[in-house]
């Protein structure tokens, strides 16, 4: 891989989220009855900074879990014979909650199909969101986010990586060419 820009520095991708944090809750009216689940591994790491933020602006405890999707994927086989999950977390009663997916880059889609299906493998939620930090666009499947925290358009030839310091020593959003 190639490097070619920065996209966002730490503070651009924070204040990104910061902002899906406000549409989330005006959109949903307040935070009652919302449950963000972080799709492994980065949509976690946005996960708990909505969440830190939310209790920072609204004084509420939201629920926070996570899913993998590794089970669920239609591209299994092009990626490896056998999927290794380290399981779904889902800390509350489905049917009583709006989820809001969160993932870092949304590409083709199919990552999201996998989601919404893993979570209906363990019940029926009252609505399901989408919030992705970043719309790379090349939607391969009819899925768009609720809520976008920067839209980059970008050729099939590169890739986004957003980086959390848990993970990878740093955080921010970089573009690499193929």
């Amino acid at each position: 891989m190639e490097f070619k820009s920065h996209l966002m520095d730490d503070s651009q991708l924070f204040r990104s989220l910061a902002r899906i944090l406000h549409e989330i809750i005006e959109k949903n009216d307040g935070v009652d009855r919302i449950c963000l689940l972080g799709i492994k591994r980065r949509g976690i790491c946005m996960a708990e900074v909505i969440r830190e933020n939310i209790e920072k602006f609204e004084h509420v405890k939201v629920p926070v879990g996570h899913i993998d999707i590794s089970l669920y994927r239609d591209d299994l086989t092009t990626i490896t014979d056998q999927a290794v999950t380290s399981g779904c977390n889902i800390p509350v009663d489905l049917k009583e909650y709006t989820i809001v997916l969160v993932d870092d880059v949304l590409y083709t889609g199919r990552t999201v199909r996998a989601a919404i299906e893993a979570v209906f493998s363990h019940g029926r939620p009252k609505a399901i969101q989408l919030a992705v930090l970043i719309d790379r666009g090349h939607r391969e499947l009819p899925i768009r986010a609720d809520y976008v925290g920067k839209n980059i358009p970008t050729s099939r030839n590169e890739i986004v990586q957003v980086m959390f310091e848990e993970y990878d020593g740093k955080t921010g959003v970089d573009l690499y060419a193929i």
